[in-house]
């Protein structure tokens, strides 16, 4: 048992000692289905406080020869599988936290001879009958070891980007930790001495440094999540049961947490459920604790179109983001595109990979670009928001011919003469339109299904706002009539969605026509 190489299972244990466990353990059987094969080296990268130092460490704790721990999963959903005995504490593990060692190293530049040092001398005390003498890197032991004995490790590494994020100016650092990776992972001698080989950080594999040195791994990140989208995050399921315990109104937990699409899975940040389920204030937890300091500066960037898309996306609306241009780090924008791809891989956005389209995921992550923007004072932010303030208090009032005057005034000045009569473009107006409604309202539900269709956009009322202001649902026809968009709201039944919502709920309908530019709009109490 070592701190480096088959280390015991603490740190797993610490995990299912808390409050709050959510059983991770099918990603287990994932690994076990990959283990030396093609497959077998996996690189997963989440955000920060989405349980990826939790997993590497239930990892180690089952694979691990340095412990014995029957008895910590065979309640668990691993030990119902059949082949949990066969690889359970079976295999020599090696296990560090690149953040760590760096701490303990001293420097940047001290972190890749620190970790090759550490691992040698104790891979020297479990294999002292191997000749290591002269060997100076961790793989070329593990090369000897395998040679000598036939012994195949398992290599899992935390934090594994963090010198790729922090140190992308240091040349020095770069290529020493991207040769220890090359090593240590590519070509055909350590599929000699790997079983299984799992990385987890916040980026991908950076596309031009460590693309040749990583090439080989099966990645899975927040624009592709494949397989271990459930294992990362809360499931929605698993956070029904987390409210149904702790006695929390669960849509409320849905509006504030909810927002990721991962591969056809709703994820929550950990973190976030965790703070409410036990703290029982609805606010922003993760952000608080996570990469913060990383949005002004981004979104500050001076990319035409970046500031009108972000404003979009805290307004609940949704744009269209290229994301393969992106280098992986934290230094190389040459987009907007870059931009937004950096913040769906940070956590700060939310990303659907059919449509291609990012948005701000709740309302936790929504508060948090709020402040940003108004620390920076954004002139377009100040702008918008004064136009909508008269938009809503009209809308309120039920004031048909300011509302769609309002809204034609925001549609001409906010869209181009090419999208002008984009039906996309449209939505985004209306989004934008009713920016002064976040105060009050959750993020707005876009296309909520219902018994017979969509309905456009529904605004829930926030909890402390839900006695004095009504539930808006809204409707938008083209080249109609604002008295059809109504009567689709109520043919369609959309009000049934807010039947557990006790105030009054306003229908809008508002129609483009799209020949004469001009709008027009039909409200009614319901």
């Amino acid at each position: 048992m070592g701190r480096f190489v088959n280390p015991d299972n603490s740190a797993f244990q610490v995990a299912l000692n808390s409050d709050i466990y959510v059983d991770k353990t099918g990603l287990i059987k994932y690994t076990n289905s990959a283990m030396d094969k093609d497959r077998a080296f996996i690189c997963n990268s989440r955000p920060r406080r989405f349980g990826k130092s939790v997993a590497a460490n239930m990892l180690v704790a089952y694979y691990s020869r340095g412990c014995s721990s029957e008895k910590m999963f065979e309640n668990l959903e691993i030990g119902r599988d059949v082949e949990f005995k066969q690889h359970l504490n079976s295999y020599d593990v090696i296990h560090f936290d690149v953040q760590w060692c760096r701490m303990d190293a001293g420097s940047a530049d001290a972190t890749v001879g620190y970790i090759n040092e550490n691992i040698i001398k104790e891979l020297k005390q479990n294999y002292p009958d191997v000749s290591l003498e002269g060997v100076r890197t961790a793989y070329g032991a593990l090369s000897n070891i395998n040679n000598e004995t036939g012994k195949k490790f398992i290599v899992i590494i935390d934090e594994w980007d963090v010198l790729i994020r922090d140190e992308a100016t240091n040349q020095v650092v770069q290529n020493e930790y991207i040769n220890f990776l090359r090593g240590m992972f590519k070509g055909s001698e350590p599929t000699k001495f790997i079983h299984l080989a799992y990385l987890t950080g916040i980026l991908p594999i950076k596309k031009v440094k460590t693309q040749s040195a990583l090439n080989n791994f099966d990645e899975f990140t927040m624009i592709d999540a494949g397989v271990l989208a459930p294992y990362f995050g809360f499931t929605e399921e698993e956070v029904n049961d987390l409210c149904e315990k702790y006695n929390k109104n669960y849509e409320e937990v849905k509006r504030w947490y909810d927002g990721y699409m991962l591969a056809g899975h709703h994820i929550y940040n950990p973190k976030a459920v965790v703070s409410v389920m036990q703290r029982g204030e609805f606010q922003s937890y993760w952000s608080q604790t996570g990469t913060y300091e990383a949005i002004v500066p981004l979104i500050n960037m001076d990319f035409d179109g970046l500031k009108k898309d972000i404003i979009t996306m805290i307004s609940g609306g949704s744009v269209n983001v290229r994301t393969k241009s992106y280098q992986n780090d934290m230094l190389t924008f040459k987009n907007k595109d870059d931009v937004m791809t950096l913040l769906i891989h940070l956590g700060y956005l939310a990303y659907d990979s059919k449509s291609h389209m990012a948005y701000i995921p709740n309302e936790e992550i929504r508060s948090e670009f709020v402040d940003a923007v108004e620390e920076r004072a954004w002139n377009e932010f100040f702008e918008f928001k004064v136009q909508s303030d008269a938009l809503l208090e009209a809308t309120l009032d039920m004031d048909e011919k300011k509302v769609a005057l309002e809204i034609e005034k925001i549609h001409m000045e906010y869209v181009s003469t090419i999208q002008y009569n984009n039906e996309n473009s449209l939505s985004s107006v209306l989004s934008i339109a009713y920016l002064s409604a976040m105060q009050y309202y959750f993020k707005p539900v876009r296309e909520l299904p219902t018994g017979k269709g969509f309905a456009d956009f529904v605004f829930i009322p926030k909890a402390e706002y839900a006695h004095d202001y009504p539930a808006l649902v809204v409707e938008l026809k083209w080249n109609k009539s604002a008295e059809t968009a109504i009567q689709q709201i109520k043919s369609k039944n959309y009000s049934n969605m807010l039947e557990q919502f006790k105030g009054d709920i306003l229908l809008v309908g508002i129609n483009y026509d799209k020949k004469s530019k001009k709008h027009n709009c039909k409200i009614e109490k319901l």
